[in-house]
């Protein structure tokens, strides 16, 4: 059963960001047309259909999963497509007339027991360092400098992302697009990065994240690999609420190094 379509006139929040897979002129080097706008955000898009759907249950204990196929870009419009079949939402990013990203959501009948025990929570690091071998080691433990959006911040983000829906600023909600925002900080916070790609993700939310959440992520090095000349990265993380919440269970795969395009 298709659920009513979502467009959105996509906004690139990464224009100075210190990666520079966001700038025109460096994603033209690794064969992209242009700067890409951040996978958090295009999934934050992703997550419309379902809160529109289920509301804050979908906040509380929803579960979205997302896979970055091609680039969207600035400026361009993004049309997201939802199909319900068997209580799953499975979702459809389309933009410049290609598919651009895959998912799907769905609310289980209660949020799963973690134990926040079972991530460490360590500092992020005094000093980053240019990325190299053993900053992503797996089993290794890695944190965050912790992070709130409250107020302004809170809004400006929903501007950014161009969601409108009420049920944030109504009940003081922060949006879980937010806390993909802490899984990349995960990476940054721990290293000195060139160009890089969030490739995809999975979530289960465990609580609804409230405005002004002081957020951070306990998150363990589960996978470090090189796949066509790629190098890519696999957490698997606690997003925490002011130090004792646990707020979604994440996993998060990157490319910390990618390969250039060979000069034409």
């Amino acid at each position: 059963m298709p659920i009513e379509s979502y467009r959105v006139q996509a906004y690139n929040t990464a224009k100075q960001s210190e990666n520079k897979m966001h700038d025109d002129t460096v994603a033209k080097r690794f064969g992209f047309s242009g700067g890409l706008v951040p996978g958090v955000d295009v999934m934050a898009y992703m997550m419309h259909q379902p809160v529109t759907k289920w509301g804050r249950a979908f906040l509380e204990r929803g579960l979205i999963e997302a896979r970055f196929v091609k680039p969207v870009y600035d400026g361009e419009l993004a049309e997201l497509t939802a199909e319900e079949s068997n209580g799953t939402l499975s979702i459809e990013v389309q933009s410049r007339g290609q598919l651009c990203a895959t998912g799907t959501a769905s609310l289980p009948v209660s949020a799963p027991a973690v134990s926040i025990a079972d991530y460490r929570g360590v500092a992020a690091v005094a000093e980053r360092k240019p990325v190299n071998a053993s900053s992503y080691e797996v089993g290794k433990w890695l944190g965050t400098i912790p992070r709130d959006w409250a107020d302004e911040a809170a809004a400006g983000y929903l501007a950014d992302i161009r969601e409108t829906d009420p049920i944030y600023a109504r009940k003081g909600l922060g949006h879980p697009g937010l806390l993909q925002r802490v899984m990349n900080r995960v990476l940054v916070d721990n290293a000195i990065l060139g160009p890089w790609i969030h490739v995809g993700s999975r979530m289960q939310l465990l609580s609804a994240a409230r405005a002004g959440d002081v957020i951070t992520a306990r998150a363990k090095v589960v996978g470090n690999y090189d796949k066509k000349g790629h190098r890519f990265v696999e957490l698997d993380a606690l997003v925490v609420g002011n130090g004792n919440t646990p707020l979604a269970h994440c996993h998060h795969i990157a490319i910390y190094q990618p390969r250039e395009q060979a000069a034409a």
